[in-house]
């Protein structure tokens, strides 16, 4: 096994054709705005999204950086819609494995009936003591069956050249083999030096076994150099329990959240990062919101200002834009002091924004960061 990167060797930008590269599921989101689901007519907002290319994203449109996704896709008008959002963030979508409709026999290959299909999501943003509600259309989705050796691994780590990449717990469960081939990106990420980052983002609706989703990520978690998931990730997805009653206050539930984090590093010595978003939710509509990033070499918690009572529009996206933030302040050569108020700013803004990801650039991470740190209050723009 080759040894983990950890965050302080991360390759100079001058030997990487990509600064990230995320492997993942993406979705097509229908967004029914402020109508239930199941009441929607009209005024549908469409948009794309995924828990790993999330990161991609912002990493590529706010942050500046060269990224790409792999993924699949089928060739149809909602793939390419897709294909084209992401497009639209700057991601480079060369990577695609895409299955033709042709149904000739060949390993991506399906039919004009959708057996093979682009996977959807409906994703009502709620309001007020209504809460959020995802329903998912995933299950023959040609994300799910992707597998080890459909990515040529070597050219892209050895011969491009990867500063990050970044996978995620969604991906690991959604297929049967999905898992296989993170583990595969990651082992072969660490032998061409690599720094290998995962989101646990524990989903229910994807694997209801805890059983089975922590015995998956615990396979991939050796390969980590910075791990990102809540205390309820990390309990659901790994099977450490943070000690700390349910909708406890952000004073009572760090102090509890250190302990966690600080035995999953004794566990897993590969992680030079551990990291997480805090949200408190009043209601659908306001948030407080905080973040932490833990070097357990130096045994050091860094903690980006409480932001309380912030009015959002959409829950959706928050983790994964703390970890952009993380990843782009660590690309650009920032401290881990900077690297977590990124990520908490970043993370922040995603949810003042309809979508999975931000609709800001750089100059508005630094100014949020800027702002929560000095305590002020948000002027206008004139």
């Amino acid at each position: 096994m080759a040894e983990v990167v950890n965050y302080q060797s991360i390759k100079p930008a001058d030997e990487c054709g990509y600064d990230g590269i995320s492997l993942g599921e993406v979705m097509l989101r229908l967004d029914p705005r402020e109508v239930p689901t199941a009441r929607v007519r009209d005024n549908i907002r469409v948009s794309q999204g995924g828990g790993e290319t999330n990161v991609a994203c912002g990493l590529a449109y706010t942050f500046g950086l060269r990224t790409a996704v792999l993924t699949a896709l089928v060739n149809d008008p909602l793939g390419e819609n897709i294909r084209n959002q992401i497009r639209e963030a700057g991601v480079d979508t060369g990577k695609i494995i895409w299955w033709n409709t042709d149904n000739d026999r060949s390993k991506h290959s399906t039919d004009k009936k959708g057996t093979i299909c682009n996977g959807i999501n409906f994703t009502y943003s709620g309001s007020g003591v209504l809460p959020s509600d995802t329903t998912y259309y995933r299950g023959n989705s040609a994300a799910r069956l992707l597998e080890p050796g459909d990515f040529d691994f070597d050219e892209l780590f050895g011969k491009e050249g990867v500063r990050v990449f970044n996978t995620g717990g969604i991906f690991t469960l959604i297929g049967p083999k999905t898992a296989d081939l993170a583990i595969e990106a990651a082992q072969k990420a660490a032998e061409h030096g690599t720094f290998v980052s995962a989101d646990l983002n524990y989903r229910q609706k994807v694997e209801p076994d805890k059983k089975k989703a922590r015995a998956i990520n615990s396979k991939l978690a050796p390969y980590l150099g910075m791990l990102v998931g809540n205390d309820s990730d990390l309990s659901d997805a790994l099977g450490y329990d943070t000690k700390v009653q349910k909708n406890a206050p952000y004073t009572e539930w760090i102090e509890a959240y250190k302990e966690t984090a600080s035995q999953v590093a004794k566990d897993l010595p590969n992680l030079s990062l551990i990291g997480t978003q805090w949200r408190g939710a009043h209601n659908a509509d306001v948030i407080s919101w905080g973040a932490v990033l833990y070097d357990p070499r130096n045994d050091v918690f860094y903690q980006a200002p409480l932001r309380e009572n912030i009015p959002i529009k959409d829950r959706t996206g928050g983790g994964d834009s703390f970890a952009s933030g993380v990843l782009a302040a660590l690309l650009k050569g920032k401290d881990l002091e900077t690297a977590t108020n990124w990520g908490a700013a970043h993370g922040a803004l995603v949810q003042e924004t309809p979508g999975d990801i931000t609709m800001i650039n750089q100059k508005a991470v630094e100014a949020e960061a800027k702002r929560a740190l000095g305590g002020g209050g948000v002027k206008a723009v004139r």
